[in-house]
């Protein structure tokens, strides 16, 4: 039996895929589902670039549907995604996912299979501990003796990774066997990915502007609110670019001007990212947009997309 069709709009950060995905969806008569591992948090509007309310031409899901301080995991995301693109199709619309989050969108469209066991407890807790106490050395080398062969599969800094391998350890388990599990996948949905294709030098110039938007719009300020709310503690939510950089600025770390800088460089380096994740995917038929305009890209996007349905479109990156 055939899978269920989706449209898929990737692309790095400020490639404009926002925009292009929302014509994209207008066109087709479809609605736009967001992979984005950020814009799910409520009040993460400036540093996450999300469109405001009202903004968009048609609905927009998985926006705005968790608190910072809430544990969101990818297996949460999958469930939650994958509810608002069944809901799309019953009602005979096309969904179109949007988003440079790349571990999301595999998730929304491929069958992949998470640990359990990703909320809170006081096992972690412990593990954590030793982090900040002992440092991610020490918590390192206790995986390095239960589990040499994961241990070789995770950096010694990536604390999160650590422990999760840890807890794996508890329960007879081990992340280097599960992990090997998440790569070997089928698809969920008949997915057909676009990818837009920008010009470095043009994106970084894109990156600078957007970055010297988000602090002139107030990033400082909403990161402070967010404060109030848990940012600061947020295992996930306090780790996006923007919000973490601002957040040791706060702490005196550092001046305004070396904050914005490093926003930049981090969002840079976050983009070559992206891009090797699309590279690497290789399921992505490339939209060029040097000289096309947005509405001219979603044109084109439309075109294969109804090539798609009613037979094949080939050439991908």
């Amino acid at each position: 039996m055939r899978l269920p069709r989706v449209a898929c709009v990737v692309g790095p950060t400020a490639s404009g895929k926002s925009e292009i995905a929302d014509l994209v969806a207008e066109k087709l008569g479809g609605e736009v589902v967001s992979v984005d591992s950020m814009q799910v948090y409520r009040g993460m509007d400036i540093g996450t670039a999300k469109v405001a309310p009202g903004g968009t031409r048609v609905p927009l899901h998985m926006i705005d549907v968790a608190d910072v301080s809430e544990p969101y995991s990818v297996a949460r995301f999958q469930r939650e995604a994958r509810s608002c693109v069944d809901d799309v199709m019953r009602r005979g619309k096309v969904a179109v996912l949007c988003g440079g989050t790349g571990l999301y969108l595999d998730a929304v469209i491929d069958e992949m299979v998470f640990p359990e066991g990703e909320v809170e407890v006081q096992r972690r807790s412990a593990y954590e501990r030793i982090a900040r106490e002992q440092g991610p050395d020490a918590l390192y080398a206790m995986l390095v003796e239960r589990d040499p062969g994961s241990a070789a599969l995770i950096h010694p800094h990536n604390v999160r990774r650590v422990v999760r391998a840890l807890e794996l350890c508890d329960e007879g388990a081990s992340y280097g066997v599960r992990n090997e599990g998440l790569r070997m996948r089928s698809p969920h949905y008949d997915a057909r990915v676009w990818a837009l294709v920008v010009a470095r030098e043009v994106l970084y110039e894109r990156i600078e502007q957007r970055v010297d938007a988000m602090f002139a719009a107030g990033l400082v300020d909403e990161v402070r609110k967010l404060e109030t709310e848990g940012l600061r503690d947020a295992k996930t939510a306090s780790q996006a670019i923007g919000y973490r950089e601002v957040l040791r600025h706060l702490d005196g770390e550092f001046d305004l001007d070396e904050c914005v800088r490093l926003v930049k460089r981090n969002t840079r380096h976050y983009a070559k990212r992206q891009l090797s994740w699309i590279r690497r995917d290789g399921r992505a038929h490339p939209v060029e947009m040097d000289g096309r305009s947005p509405e001219e890209a979603a044109g084109f996007i439309c075109e294969e997309w109804n090539a798609f349905v009613g037979g094949e479109v080939h050439g991908t990156i």
